[in-house]
C-alpha cells in the first residue's frame, strides 16, 4: 500500500503526519513502527493521524501512535505540529481549533509570531491518575507538591531517586538534577519507564532548574526513548517545579531540540499552556510492507 506524508517537527521531536480525513488507512502497530523507523522507514519519535470532527463543537480528531506503535494519549509537540498541518493543508481557516485526544479535547492556537500556543488541559497529581501504585511509600512534601522514593534492582547505584508524579493526559516521573548534561537518562530511563509501580508505563523527566524563570529538560519518552524535546513533558515538569516551589508561573524550557515556554497559574482547577515552534520538514509518499 502507498501511502503520503508529511514530515515535522516541534523543537525536535519529529513525527510522520497522515491525513484520514477522508478514509481510514486502516494501519497495523507493525506498520506504524515501519514508518517510524529511521533505517527502513521514514523515521519519527511519533506517527499522528489527522481524523475527522467525531462530535459536534469539534474541529478534529487527533490519534497518536509511538514509535513502538502504540497508541497513546497525549503528544504536546505532535499538537502544535497537528494545529500547523491543518492549517497550512486548508483544513481548516481557523486560528484556534479544538481537537479530541484520547485523553480529552485540546484547543492549539497559532499565533502572530508562527510558533502555536496549546491548552494542554489541567495536571493531575493523585497517583490514580497516571496510575501510579503508591502502596507502602512515603512521599517527601516540598511546597504544595510531593516527592515520591522509586527503587528498582535496575537503578540501585542511583537509589533514593525521588520523582513528582503528574499526568497531562500521560503520565509524567519527574526528577530533579544539577545537570541535565551530566543525567544518567540512558542508564535510569529505561528502568523508570517500565518500573512496576507505573503499570501504564511511564515518561521519564530529568529537570534542571536554572533560575525561577529558566529550567533545562531531558525527557526519556514512554514508547520513543530520549526525544530532543517532549511538550508534555516541559508541562508536567514545569507543574510539578511550580509546586514544589521551585518555579515562576512563566517559565521558558531548553530542550536540546529547541525552547518551549510553559504557563501556568499554580491553581490546579487551570490549564497549562503550551508555546512553541511547529515546522514541515518535508513531504512524500512511502509503499507501507503487508504487516504480519
Amino acid at each position: 500500500m502507498q501511502i503520503r506524508f508529511t514530515k515535522m517537527q516541534g523543537a525536535g521531536n519529529d513525527f510522520v503526519v497522515l491525513d484520514e480525513t477522508q478514509h481510514r488507512l486502516g494501519l497495523t502497530p507493525a506498520q506504524y513502527r515501519f514508518l517510524a523507523d529511521r533505517h527502513f522507514g521514514v523515521g519519527a519519535d511519533q506517527i499522528l493521524t489527522v481524523r475527522p470532527s467525531p462530535a459536534e463543537g469539534l474541529d478534529f480528531e487527533y490519534v497518536i501512535h509511538n514509535a513502538d506503535g502504540g497508541e497513546v494519549e497525549q503528544c504536546g509537540n505532535g499538537a502544535r505540529c497537528f494545529a500547523r498541518y491543518v492549517r497550512d493543508k486548508g483544513l481548516t481557516a481557523k486560528d484556534t481549533i479544538r481537537v479530541q485526544t484520547l485523553a480529552g479535547v485540546i484547543a492549539p492556537r497559532l499565533t502572530d509570531d508562527g510558533r502555536v500556543t496549546v491548552d494542554m488541559g489541567r495536571p493531575r497529581f493523585a497517583p490514580e491518575d497516571l496510575p501510579f501504585d503508591a502502596s507502602g511509600l512515603e512521599p517527601v512534601a516540598q511546597g504544595s507538591g510531593q516527592k515520591w522514593p522509586l527503587a528498582a534492582d535496575s537503578i540501585e547505584e542511583f537509589a533514593p531517586i525521588f520523582v513528582a508524579i503528574v499526568s497531562m493526559g500521560n503520565p509524567h516521573a519527574v526528577q530533579l538534577v544539577d545537570d541535565v548534561d551530566t543525567a544518567p537518562v540512558a542508564r535510569t530511563g529505561p528502568a523508570i519507564e517500565g518500573h512496576p509501580r507505573f503499570p501504564q508505563r511511564v515518561n521519564a523527566g530529568y529537570l534542571q532548574v536554572v533560575d525561577r524563570t529558566h529550567v533545562r529538560l531531558r525527557v526519556y519518552e514512554r514508547g520513543a526513548g530520549e526525544t530532543l524535546a517532549c511538550g508534555t513533558g516541559a508541562c508536567a515538569a514545569v507543574a510539578a517545579g511550580i509546586r514544589l516551589g521551585l518555579l515562576d508561573a512563566r517559565v521558558d524550557v531548553q530542550t536540546r531540540g529547541g525552547l518551549l515556554t510553559i504557563a501556568w497559574s499554580g491553581d490546579p482547577a487551570d490549564p497549562v499552556f503550551m508555546t512553541g515552534p511547529a515546522t514541515t520538514v518535508f513531504e512524500g509518499q512511502i509503499d507501507i510492507p503487508d504487516a504480519p
